[in-house]
């Protein structure tokens, strides 16, 4: 059957009303939809944190006991990893990929539908996690997003509904990779050679191959804490004979490259914003790519830096050690780049360029706690104190979150067909970074003065700190609201979008196309920056 007669069919048996949102094969309507569920759950992720930062005010116990303050902790990790940041990622993906890349829709059109479609459910039975145990008794999930034994083997029915959720997102997502890489292995338009593809489907190549080889892990382990907890196995009882580190490093073979599964798709986006904001191609394009394969590679082999206090050897934390010093290079790879590309451009600072040029500074602090943490003696300080709080936010709120804001605001008017109100945007991107950086800077300190994470009290000589980090909590939060609006207003209407609605970002005409042609023409320092 020709292209035209595919699109002909879908036309004649286009559902409509809710028809068209339950049942829709239209690789727009699934991105719209994956978009929208990840603004409510962000929405619902960050109650949980101003819960959290609320009972932290000041020492003592105000608000929640100890165990509802741990399972809003768990709640709010898995709500904004799974909830959140990953489905805002793969509706960008779903709603660009294919356009990018000239494919007519995704490879597998229904089960594109299916993979979203998990995702309500899986959020119900999340927040069936945190209300069943306040009802029928029982202890609720406070083990943290780790779910370590033997605390995970205590808790009551609220974990059995954690661990199912987990198994559905993980469907979700395998489903939703397999789709992604089949479409950009198999449906790049004509001449799309692989190193012609914009940084973004390159990005979500990886991702995509990553969530692969990692869910089945965490499928493995959760299920094996299904048996434990109910069918009379050992895995990781102690008392039966079983070892509850097993575990640890399960869920840290899924865990550690979760992180550049967040990251990955935020560089992509980098990929994109970047060199149109700079007027001029992305500076070392195939290096670029080849790092991305390597900092993929050794996401795989480092998971067990997160557990030097567990007894490992010495060769072994050594290995781990050594192992993620050396990701620093393709990181740092990727930073100079995405400074090469802006050096000696003709650069403007819409919102986009305001959220790219502030991941490549706050990412880049991420990066040196994130060496510190990786030397053993050290991180033998540093293990579950506020420092290691402090360091991942700072590697995933401005690597993955501040990323997808880049996106918004950059494809906003591509989706919408509207351009957004660009003096609010900016406003929300101070907002969000001044209020951001009160929040999580001063968690070092509290770190390195030994304040222990996961605690819903601590000692007084804390709580100036920990004053100044719940008003940034709040601040940051409530700057969401106007994320919202800024939304609502491009989609009610507003200055139409053009076919190029970033055409010399509001100074001349540069010609400008959503996404700058790869790979990029001969370019050096020396050379003038090419405008297209």
């Amino acid at each position: 059957m020709s292209t035209e007669a595919i699109h002909d069919d879908h036309h004649d048996h286009k559902p409509s009303g809710i028809g068209r949102w339950l049942f829709s094969t239209n690789h727009k309507d699934i991105g719209t939809m994956y978009l929208i569920f990840a603004l409510v759950m962000l929405f619902l992720g960050g109650a949980s944190a101003m819960m959290l930062r609320a009972e932290l005010w000041e020492p003592g116990l105000q608000i929640v006991d100890p165990d509802t303050y741990n399972n809003l902790l768990t709640n709010h990790a898995l709500i904004m990893v799974f909830g959140a940041v990953m489905p805002a990622a793969a509706g960008m993906a779903n709603w660009m990929l294919p356009m990018m890349i000239g494919a007519p829709d995704m490879a597998l059109p229904r089960l594109n539908n299916l993979s979203f479609w998990l995702l309500p459910f899986a959020a119900l039975m999340l927040i069936l996690s945190f209300v069943v145990p306040h009802f029928g008794g029982g202890v609720p999930i406070n083990t943290g997003w780790t779910l370590y034994p033997p605390l995970s083997l205590q808790a009551g029915i609220g974990m059995d509904f954690g661990i199912f959720t987990l198994h559905i997102l993980g469907i979700s997502s395998i489903m939703a990779s397999i789709n992604i890489v089949t479409t950009i292995v198999n449906m790049r338009a004509p001449g799309m050679t692989w190193f012609k593809l914009p940084l973004f489907a390159w990005a979500w190549l990886l991702t995509g191959l990553l969530l692969i080889m990692i869910m089945p892990v965490l499928a493995g382990g959760v299920t094996m804490l299904l048996f434990d907890r109910h069918f009379g196995t050992s895995f990781f009882d102690a008392a039966g004979g079983g070892d509850p580190v097993l575990f640890q490093h399960l869920f840290w073979f899924f865990g550690h490259p979760e992180v550049y599964v967040l990251l990955l798709p935020s560089i992509g986006i980098l990929g994109m914003v970047v060199p149109t904001f700079s007027r001029k191609p992305l500076f070392a394009y195939k290096p670029l790519v080849y790092s991305m394969f390597f900092l993929t590679a050794l996401g795989m082999v480092v998971w067990a830096h997160h557990q030097y206090t567990v007894g490992m050897s010495k060769e072994v934390t050594t290995y781990f050690m050594i192992g993620t010093i050396l990701i620093s290079i393709p990181v740092g790879y990727m930073l100079f780049s995405f400074i090469f590309t802006m050096w000696r451009g003709s650069m403007t600072f819409e919102t986009p360029m305001l959220f790219a040029v502030a991941i490549v500074l706050m990412f880049s602090f991420a990066g040196v706690t994130g060496i510190m943490l990786a030397v053993v003696p050290a991180d033998l300080q540093y293990h579950d104190t506020y420092f290691v709080v402090a360091h991942f936010h700072y590697a995933l709120i401005p690597g993955a979150l501040f990323g997808i804001y880049a996106g918004v605001f950059y494809w906003l008017p591509k989706w919408t067909g509207h351009m957004y109100d660009e003096r609010l945007g900016k406003i929300f991107f101070w907002w969000t970074t001044i209020a951001f950086n009160l929040t999580f800077f001063v968690q070092h300190f509290v770190g390195l003065a030994g304040m222990p994470r996961r605690i819903s009290d601590y000692s007084p000589v804390f709580t100036d700190f920990n004053q100044i980090s719940s008003i940034g909590a709040f601040a940051f939060g409530a700057s969401h609201f106007l994320f919202v609006w800024i939304i609502i207003k491009a989609v009610r209407g507003g200055k139409r979008a053009g076919d190029k609605p970033w055409d010399g970002a509001q100074v001349g005409n540069a010609g400008l196309e959503w996404a700058l042609p790869s790979p990029p023409p001969f370019h050096s320092f020396t050379t003038p920056p090419v405008v297209k």
